[in-house]
């Protein structure tokens, strides 16, 4: 019976990345498997440059069951951008805006949030009890998307021995603070019987550059009691 990190991510603001371009930042309903596989290294430590631990966990399969997808919300803020010749010179940003002086383009950006969202999450396919003592003790931040995202309680991280990720998933402990209705959606790499595919491009390829490829996504949703 495989053995099954399981864990719980709720937290005020969430943003769990889409196709983005400049001036939009978008967010899906649930957090991919970047975003997952993210929250892992930093809890044990894992640079963005470090290629090699980062490609180390690849061979984790992850499934994520949605209990709330929050609410939506945008957030418009100005960015300033200043001509190539003037970005050349300088060492900082500051000093580049001032020697683009009123050259400096103003953008009208969009990002978009989830508020109160709360998932569970089963990570399995290598030795999971030190990513489950990463959690307990994270070494960097963990947040959910952005800096700004931080987690609202800690994840709760049990190790559980299951026979699919649906029935470890059933072990997450959720947070005392707030009602945890069953899930609507499980997300998972795994095939079950009756899932539907979808794809998803969020497999991180290099963090530094932001470059991901696709992967097929199995949906179910379990029945929900009257």
């Amino acid at each position: 019976m495989p053995e099954h990190l399981v864990f719980t991510l709720a937290a005020t603001l969430a943003a769990n990345g889409d196709l983005a371009g400049h001036e939009r930042r978008g967010t899906l309903t649930w957090p991919g498997r970047s975003a997952i596989l993210g929250l892992l290294a930093a809890a044990r430590g894992i640079r963005r440059d470090d290629a090699e631990r980062q490609a180390a966990l690849a061979p984790l399969r992850i499934a994520v069951a949605v209990h709330d997808i929050g609410q939506p919300l945008r957030d418009y803020h100005t960015v300033q951008t200043v001509p190539t010749a003037a970005a050349r010179r300088p060492d900082s940003r500051p000093a580049a805006l001032r020697t683009a002086g009123r050259a400096v383009n103003t953008t009208l950006t969009q990002r978009d949030y989830r508020c109160g969202v709360l998932y569970a999450v089963a990570v399995w396919g290598l030795d999971m009890a030190s990513f489950h003592d990463a959690l307990l003790r994270p070494v960097f931040t963990l947040y959910l998307g952005r800096k700004s995202c931080p987690l609202s309680v800690p994840p709760a991280p049990r190790l559980v021995q299951a026979d699919d990720a649906a029935t470890a998933l059933a072990a997450a402990q959720m947070p005392d603070f707030r009602p945890a209705p069953p899930p609507f959606a499980i997300y998972s790499d795994s095939p079950s019987r009756d899932a539907r595919v979808e794809r998803r491009n969020d497999v991180p390829l290099d963090r530094r550059l932001w470059h991901f490829s696709s992967r097929e996504v199995h949906v179910t949703h379990p029945p929900r009691s009257a």
